[in-house]
């Protein structure tokens, strides 16, 4: 499998674009103006707690309170020990905080729509292959490195390493990027995080609170952190001073990749090739193609994510059974790439084509599964329900492609749909009528869009006609051509 990542930056905005054979599989922006801030670590004060909740609002500096749930507190007096094995039992956040009190958080999920930024005391910085934790003691692993005598080897290097470095207390967390790298890399890592953790800590002993103690890397860097790997096969930057603090950033911490990372200087805009640009603008649509003639429909609310699947133009060749199974195959195909490209997350609920074969049902749900293993946000899926209903969570840290490029519609705040002129036309007459019961007025003018005064003097007529008998008073009509076709006044002459 081909891989390549493309970086367009601008003074404004830096956009990212993972391509796998050709295809855009995810993209990220970032906003000079609101640029996303999970990870980044603050000096907070709790402004309010909240017992019925198990939860408080912590001021961090930003514009609304952001949010920390009593399981993401870190007690003082716990020490930095091992998870606990069994169930958690959530302490009383009153014992654990209180109004005035500074708090040194970090977030793990930027503001969504209206809800604040979500926060935790369990601080943890991240470097290229190590995750560094200082509330823990305990070394992890990444559950996507599996040949057991890669894990084996390296965790005891951390171990050892952590070992000859007894005055710094913290934990670590081994990514998937680890997997082969030399003993050298692993240590150069650790005294990177050593030095960093210190950085910090000092910090925050400076600052009053509400401040900013650490802020995460740009996401062009972040990119070459978080998102190269061996099959990566090129890494190409339109901005020549984003690649030289690149080159730098590479050179210093993953020299391996350093031949990869090249700056672009083509005329044709970097996101013009693979047709990044065309692919998205297709994610902001509910339809997606497929190439069968079937198409998918997403739908994403505030409360979970909807799909669903129906077989559009492919008639198929054998018999009905054979034609659903195949549209649901390169669905499941088509899905998994439309979570990583749109970013969606939370609860996402996909309603297959009913299949009457189990085993059809099960490789429908295993090639899923199988889709889904490149994603790197979290995922988690269960079989198929009673009601033909596929059930999934996708981790959700960041705002989904569609939130951040869209807004929702202000002439019908986001349902999607408009009254009809019709609709419209009947409010105005019990307008009228209202009206009339309450004010003594010697005729009304009415001022309403095109369509909808089209409609009224047309189609309308004989029962305004009707009206106007019936209230003994003449009414009069306006085009206002700034006024949506929900928009009208009546006004007493």
């Amino acid at each position: 499998m081909s891989e390549e990542i493309l970086i367009n930056v601008t003074p404004v905005e830096t956009r990212v674009a993972l391509v796998e054979n050709g295809m855009l599989q995810e993209a990220y922006i970032e906003r000079a103006s609101r640029k996303g801030i999970v990870g980044n670590i603050y000096k907070g004060k709790v402004v309010r707690v909240l017992p019925g909740m198990e939860a408080a609002f912590v001021d961090i500096g930003l514009e609304r309170a952001a949010f920390i749930h009593a399981s993401d507190v870190v007690s003082s007096h716990a020490g930095a020990t091992e998870p606990a094995e069994g169930p958690k039992t959530v302490p009383d956040i009153r014992t654990l905080l209180r109004e005035g009190q500074s708090l040194v958080v970090q977030v793990t999920k930027d503001p969504i729509g209206t809800k604040g930024a979500r926060l935790t005391t369990q601080l943890s910085i991240p470097s290229r292959y190590l995750v560094f934790m200082p509330e823990v003691s305990h070394v992890g692993i990444s559950q996507r490195i599996e040949d057991e005598a890669e894990r084996t080897r390296l965790k005891s290097l951390v171990e050892e390493g952590a070992a000859a470095h007894p005055e710094v207390q913290g934990g670590y967390i081994i990514r998937t990027a680890a997997e082969a790298a030399s003993p050298e890399e692993l240590m150069g890592d650790m005294n990177y995080l050593h030095h960093l953790s210190q950085s910090i800590q000092e910090r925050i002993e400076k600052v009053e609170a509400p401040a900013a103690v650490y802020k995460d890397l740009p996401l062009f860097i972040r990119t070459i952190r978080d998102l190269i790997r061996p099959q990566t096969e090129k890494v190409r930057i339109d901005s020549r001073e984003s690649h030289q603090r690149v080159m730098e950033f590479v050179n210093e911490f993953v020299t391996e990749f350093a031949d990869k990372v090249e700056y672009y200087p083509g005329e044709r805009p970097i996101f013009d090739l693979y047709s990044v640009e065309d692919e998205i603008q297709k994610a902001l649509s509910r339809k997606v193609q497929l190439k069968s003639g079937g198409y998918v429909i997403i739908d994403q609310t505030e409360a979970m994510t909807t799909i669903d699947i129906n077989t559009g133009a492919f008639v198929g060749h054998r018999n009905l059974e054979e034609t659903i199974f195949k549209t649901n195959l390169e669905a499941a195909r088509a899905i998994s790439r439309q979570l990583r490209l749109r970013n969606l997350g939370g609860i996402i609920i996909i309603d297959f084509i009913d299949m009457e074969d189990p085993e059809h049902q099960r490789q429908v749900h295993r090639m899923l599964e199988k889709m889904l293993e490149r994603d790197h946000a979290k995922t988690k899926i269960t079989g198929v329900s009673e009601l033909g209903l596929v059930e999934m969570t996708r981790k959700r840290t960041t705002e989904s492609l569609g939130q951040v490029l869209c807004e929702p519609c202000p002439i019908c705040d986001g349902r999607g749909f408009l009254k009809t002129s019709e609709t419209v036309c009947f409010e105005i007459f019990r307008e009228i009528l209202r009206i009339n019961r309450a004010y003594d007025a010697e005729s009304y003018l009415v001022m309403a869009s095109q369509s909808v005064v089209d409609r009224l003097l047309d189609e309308e007529a004989d029962n305004v006609a009707d009206l106007e008998t019936f209230i003994a008073k003449t009414i009069r009509f306006q085009v206002e051509p700034f006024y949506s076709q929900e928009q009208y006044d009546v006004v007493l002459l």
